[in-house]
């Protein structure tokens, strides 16, 4: 029984960066926010 010929492949740069730019800006965004409201909430 023979295996398959697995050869590596390799993943576009530009598509790793759209799949962190999409995990990542929305990630600040709430971060930020939250910040923002928890500032009010400390300083009156």
């Amino acid at each position: 029984m023979s295996t398959p010929d697995r050869t590596p492949t390799s993943t576009p740069m530009g598509l790793i960066v759209l799949a962190w730019a999409l995990v990542t800006i929305p990630l600040l965004y709430g971060l930020v926010q939250t910040i923002r409201t928890a500032s009010a909430l400390f300083t009156g």
